[in-house]
This record gives C-alpha cells, sequence and structure tokens, in this order.
C-alpha cells in the first residue's frame, strides 16, 4: 500500500473518530441541558459508567436499596449502571406514589429482558399504553366470566386441594420436598381457566412448563441478566437473558400451539377457557375490520402472563406458611385449634368460613408480609413529567416502589422483623386490617394485581385444608430452632428448599 494511500485511510479513521466523538459529545449534552429541568433526590455518589453498582448486592438488590433508605430518607436516586432510578420505601412514599399520585407512576417500567417478552407492550404484566389496557380490561373480565372469586372456582380449589392432601398422605409421614406438588397443584387452578381443564401431577408437558418458570424467576434478576439490562453490548457473554428468552419461546410455543390447534374449533356460543374466550373476540375484531391488539403474540404473552403469575406467587406464599408453621409449632397449634372450633376434620374448608376464623386470617396475612414474595415489585415508571415531594421528575423515570420496605416499616408494625400474627389481631382476637399490608402492590393503582382475589381464596383454602388434615413437623434430625428462613434470590423471594412431614390427625 503507497503512503498516501496510509494517509487517507488514516484521515478516514481519526475524521470517522472525531464525529463519533462529536455525536457523544452532543448527546451527553444534550441529556445534561435537558437534566437541568429536573431535580432527582439524592442518593449515594455515582461513579462514571457502572454508577452504585459497585455497592448494590446483585443478588438481593431490596437489601441495599432499604439500608441505603437509612441514610438518604424514604425518597432517594440510585443509578444502575448510567440510568437513574427513582427509589421510595416506606408506606408513606409508596403509598403516595401509587394511590395519590396513582397515574403519575402507573407506567411499566421495562427492562431489555422483559421488553423481549413483551414485544414492545403485549401483555399485561409488562405491557404498556392502549395494548395493556385493552388485555387488562379483556383479561379481567374474562376471569370473572369463568368464575374466579365465585362458587365455580371454589369447587375447583376445594377439589384441587383433596387431591393435594391425598399426595401428601402418599408419603406416610416421612420427609419429602412439597415444591413441586403444591407447584403443580395451585397451577391447575389458572390452567382450568386458561386451557379449560387441569393437568395430571405426573404429565411431563406440565411439569416442564413450570421447570421453565420456576427457572425463568431465578434467571431473570440474576447479575448477569441485570447487567446485560444495564449493559446490552455485553450481551456476548453474559448467558442468562439468552437462556430466559429461550425458555420463553418455549414457554410461548406451548400456548401457540395449543391456540392454533383450537382457532378454527371454538364455538362462541360454548366457551370453554380463556384462549377460547380470546379467540372469539379475535373473530368479532376482525369482522368489524378493528383488530389492533387481538392478535396471537398477544394472546401468547398475556397467557404467559397469567400462568406464571397465576402459580408463582400463591404456590410460593403457600411453602413459606408450611415452614412457618414448622417453625412455629405453637402458631401451628393455634391455627389447628380454630379449624377444629369452627369447620371440624370432615367438611372441606370454605371461602365463607374465613369470616369466622380471625387467626387464620391473621396468620395468612403475616405469613405474606414476613414472607415478602414479591420484595422488587415490578419495575415502575413515570408516564409524564411529574413532581413528588418538590422533586421535579421527567417522564420515563424507571420507578422502584420498594415493597419490602413497606413490608418491614418499623412506623407501622410493632415487630416488623419478628413473625407475629398478633399484627392483625386486636385486643379482643378479631381480624384488624393494616393500611401498610402490600403484597399485592397498592390497592388502588391501576398497576394492582388482577388475580387478587383469586390468590386470596386460593391460600385460604389450599392451607387452611393442609391443616385440617396434617399436622407438620420438620425431619426427625431437625429442629424448629434450625429451620432456615433466608430466602432465596430470585424474581419472588422463595424460602430455601425444604423437607417436611406431614402426620395425619
Amino acid at each position: 500500500m503507497s503512503v498516501i494511500s496510509l494517509l487517507l485511510a488514516h484521515t478516514a479513521t481519526v475524521s470517522l473518530a472525531l464525529v463519533l466523538t462529536g455525536f457523544i459529545f452532543l448527546y451527553f449534552y444534550s441529556k445534561s441541558s435537558k437534566s437541568c429541568n429536573y431535580n432527582f433526590p439524592p442518593g449515594p455518589p455515582a461513579l462514571p459508567v457502572i454508577g452504585n453498582l459497585n455497592i448494590l448486592d446483585l443478588h438481593r438488590p431490596y437489601k441495599t436499596l432499604s439500608k441505603l433508605s437509612e441514610t438518604y430518607g424514604n425518597v432517594f436516586t440510585f443509578h444502575m449502571g448510567p440510568k437513574k432510578y427513582l427509589v421510595l420505601t416506606g408506606y408513606e412514599a409508596v403509598k403516595e406514589a401509587l394511590v395519590t399520585q396513582a397515574d403519575d407512576f402507573s407506567e411499566r417500567g421495562q427492562t431489555h429482558t422483559t421488553d423481549h417478552f413483551s414485544k414492545g407492550g403485549n401483555g399485561i404484566s409488562f405491557g404498556k399504553g392502549e395494548s395493556w389496557k385493552v388485555m387488562r380490561r379483556f383479561t379481567l373480565s374474562t376471569l370473572r366470566d369463568f368464575g374466579m372469586g365465585k362458587r365455580t372456582t371454589e369447587d375447583r380449589i376445594i377439589e384441587e386441594s383433596q387431591r393435594l392432601v391425598e399426595v401428601f398422605q402418599s408419603h406416610k409421614g416421612k420427609p419429602f420436598d412439597p415444591q413441586i406438588i403444591i407447584n403443580s397443584a395451585v397451577s391447575n387452578i389458572i390452567c382450568s381457566i386458561v386451557f379449560g381443564d387441569r393437568f395430571d401431577y405426573g404429565d411431563a408437558q406440565f411439569l416442564n412448563l413450570q421447570r421453565i418458570v420456576n427457572e425463568n424467576i431465578r434467571l431473570i434478576v440474576s447479575p448477569k441478566t441485570e447487567l446485560y439490562n444495564m449493559f446490552p453490548f455485553l450481551g456476548f457473554f453474559l448467558s442468562d437473558h439468552k437462556k430466559v428468552q429461550t425458555n420463553g419461546t418455549m414457554l410461548q410455543g406451548y400456548f401457540r400451539n395449543t391456540y392454533k390447534d383450537r382457532k378454527d374449533t371454538v364455538d362462541s356460543n360454548d366457551l370453554r377457557s380463556f384462549i377460547d374466550a380470546f379467540i372469539s373476540r379475535q373473530r368479532e375484531e376482525e369482522a368489524r375490520n378493528s383488530n389492533k391488539y387481538f392478535h396471537e403474540d398477544n394472546m401468547a404473552t398475556t397467557v404467559g402472563n397469567l400462568f406464571a403469575a397465576g402459580t408463582e406467587t400463591t404456590s410460593t406464599t403457600l411453602r413459606w406458611g408450611l415452614l412457618l408453621m414448622m417453625k412455629y409449632p405453637h402458631i401451628q397449634d393455634k391455627v389447628q385449634e380454630e379449624i377444629e372450633s369452627v369447620i371440624g376434620r370432615e367438611r372441606p374448608p370454605q371461602a365463607e368460613d374465613r369470616k369466622r376464623m380471625p387467626y387464620m386470617d391473621a396468620v395468612l396475612h403475616e405469613i405474606q408480609r414476613v414472607g415478602n414474595v414479591l420484595p422488587m415489585n415490578l419495575l415502575h415508571e413515570t408516564r409524564g413529567d411529574t413532581t413528588f415531594r418538590g422533586y421535579r421528575i421527567p417522564k420515563g423515570t424507571p420507578v422502584i416502589p420498594l415493597l419490602s420496605s413497606v413490608l418491614s416499616d418499623k412506623t407501622q408494625w410493632e415487630t416488623p422483623h419478628q413473625f407475629n400474627p398478633n399484627h392483625f389481631l386486636d385486643a379482643q382476637g378479631k381480624f384488624v386490617k393494616r393500611d401498610a399490608f402490600m403484597p399485592f402492590s397498592a390497592g388502588q393503582c391501576r398497576r394492582v394485581c388482577l388475580g387478587e382475589t383469586l390468590a386470596k381464596m386460593e391460600l385460604f383454602l389450599f392451607f387452611t385444608m393442609l391443616l385440617q388434615k396434617f399436622h407438620f413437623r420438620p425431619p426427625q434430625e431437625v429442629s424448629p430452632e434450625q429451620l432456615d428462613l433466608t430466602p432465596t434470590p430470585g424474581f419472588t423471594s422463595g424460602p430455601q428448599p425444604f423437607q417436611l412431614c406431614a402426620l395425619s390427625h
């Protein structure tokens, strides 16, 4: 190559570098100019590029954020890499954002990983915009049509509880890990609504669907996935997000196949499942030439959201409940005394019984509080420029309403770090509602869990029937004091794997 050619190549390289440098300068200049119009609350000093990652517990980030609130108050800024997050801790701050200013904070925050699932806004868990509104309305009305909160669903749960009892009895008091069977029993309730039928507990496809969900619950917030969300250009050697995406594609593949098998055979006058109802509505929208949202991608994403949410949080809470009953046998004894006096040992429990069982109600609430199944909540985002507690926050700011900080707020709970059912009982032993009880997010926020009614019924009926039929204790070589209450890292916060002995009354 001639000297002239080398000089030309060098000049071109320098010119390209200068142009790129200019673009980078203009980008950050425009960002800083815009940021002059806003003022974020104080937070820990951020390092270049990595922000506050040097102080973040990537396995249990909620612990770091809770600790920081002691220094920076209940509203502070935290830098996840180069991005600013607004963190809300404690009952008053979270309530103010999600209830008092619900519209300002009602958008769903996205990461690169969740955006892959929602494809820019599909579904209900991570959906956005008009598509999310349409899917949420349709899903809520369809769940109600198929019996959510009604006697038909109650009968399904009772029947599934009885099958679960049979499996527990088959172990004849010997130690076993209850995780898979509890997942299966709970999952069958949402499956009966979504697919119109339940699965056998040994069904290989059913077990694989659960395995995929459980693995993604762990991987979706793993340190590697979190780093990928902050620095997507590192994705080529951060493998966890790829596995999450592969799992998600496999899960949705099952739902897509079910949808395709039924698409041409569904009778609109005899709808038997959520998928049937979706297909019927899709036909109606297409007949009106107005079908923007009832397409296969939205179906697969929405059904995936229902399957995962309808399985994971309730089954995890039930496992916390059984572990806590073994840890505190005197509380288990009191629960069983109430069951004996109100229901007896033969009649299956019914949802109406809960009104006459204040101690059981208090214990279930305290299990949810201590279990802290969704510590970080789902990510929120500001819908537009907004002012919160004197701070001017721009549109699109990711917001973390830290539910774990609400459920352990020392201004709201007498013994926030102890398992204490008296948090929900008055001096006369009657059940007392507590405003700071927010395991499903805040009750008036548009993003509150739409399956809350179903989850409450499931928790009561499953838990009551299990305690009606069995006394639970740890394996012989383990004392109650040795039981580990350290939660596992993951999108949901579950107990460590454990074994129990289910002793028939």
